[in-house]
């Protein structure tokens, strides 16, 4: 293995590192939120690269009508629910609910798709699905919001499920593969890397930094926070439990579809790769003990490495051999958990 050999295994595992690292610190979030592992986190990417796609060909999403119908049947269940307690509710935010899709609707049928810049296409792509985590987390997961983790986790099987199943009857079963941003290269160290790698690392850090501004500077961002860190808590001091959860589910709905976008012009995405790439998501959260969203990154990038070298040296085991990382990990996080528990 010379040099050269080194520097390409190391460019494809940053490249994809930096896009696992993203579905970690949006699986973390839900988690600390939520309690809820999101399992259907890696669907929001196959939406992504495949609205992209359609954005790209001139046609208007098929997804477009999912989101219509899902919006709808949340602002039924608000009104339900409002009308059960005998509480008021916010007129503008039912509005919003309920006209996002359809003035989205509007814009794709009027504009001129195909000939339309990458950036618009990228912002029409996420306007599409932006609303899709709300929808989720309102329709299947609220009603269930004290419920146990098992059962949540339950709820995010089916979901999955169900989410795979309209992807294959909207999408088909052929693949997505997008234009890349640009076709130029830049060569690092004599080594020639493509403009669209470059654009996954530049993206995911602004992502990152964004994230990190979010939190650390913005009203919502702090909620999400203390929501997190205590949900009792933070409900005694005004922050609704329910707000925080549909933020948490719109941000990760929001990294899904930018990850999507992302890689689709570098590989191509079938309406059931999703719970292969957020479960390698899932491993870097799990090495970043699911709380803070730095390890999680870090643990990301470890799986990209992994994977990028495995499937050099064994691409047959390189699935096997990402996803036994979990067990020495487990093992270690398992073996602390007990002497902590023996110290107190």
């Amino acid at each position: 293995m010379n040099s050269e050999l080194i520097l390409f295994l190391l460019q494809d595992a940053l490249t994809n590192g930096a896009i696992y690292g993203l579905l970690a610190i949006a699986i973390v979030l839900v988690f600390s939120v939520t309690r809820v592992l999101f399992i259907p986190q890696g669907e929001f990417v196959v939406f992504g690269a495949f609205t992209m796609a359609s954005i790209q060909s001139g046609q208007v999403p098929g997804l477009l009508w999912l989101v219509i119908v899902m919006g709808a049947l949340e602002v039924i269940a608000d009104l339900v629910a409002a009308g059960r307690r005998k509480k008021r509710v916010s007129m503008k935010l039912l509005g919003l609910k309920a006209l996002w899709p359809i003035a989205v609707a509007g814009l794709l049928f009027a504009l001129p798709l195909a000939d339309l810049p990458i950036s618009v296409q990228a912002l029409l792509t996420i306007a599409v699905i932006l609303p899709m985590g709300s929808q989720l987390y309102r329709l299947f997961y609220q009603p269930l919001a004290a419920a146990s983790p098992l059962i949540l986790l339950t709820v995010s099987i089916a979901v999955h499920v169900a989410l795979v199943s309209l992807s294959l009857l909207i999408f088909g079963p052929n693949g997505a593969q997008t234009k890349p941003f640009t076709d130029s290269a830049t060569s690092i160290l004599g080594m020639a890397v493509g403009g669209q790698t470059v654009w996954v690392l530049a993206v995911s850090i602004l992502l990152v930094l964004a994230m990190y501004g979010f939190f650390e500077l913005t009203l919502f961002g702090k909620a999400l926070r203390a929501t997190a860190l205590n949900r009792t808590g933070a409900r005694l001091v005004g922050i609704s439990p329910q707000f925080s959860s549909s933020l948490a589910f719109s941000v990760a709905g929001l990294i899904g579809a930018s990850s999507g976008i992302l890689i689709a012009p570098i590989t191509t995405l079938y309406y059931d790769s999703g719970l292969l790439i957020a479960l390698k998501g899932f491993v870097g959260a799990v090495i970043g003990a699911m709380t803070g969203y730095p390890l999680a990154a870090a643990g990301a990038l470890i799986v990209g490495l992994l994977e990028s070298f495995s499937a050099f040296w064994a691409s047959t085991y390189k699935e096997v051999i990402v996803f036994t990382l979990l067990i020495p990990v487990l093992l270690w996080r398992s073996r602390h958990a007990l002497r902590e528990e023996d110290h107190s």
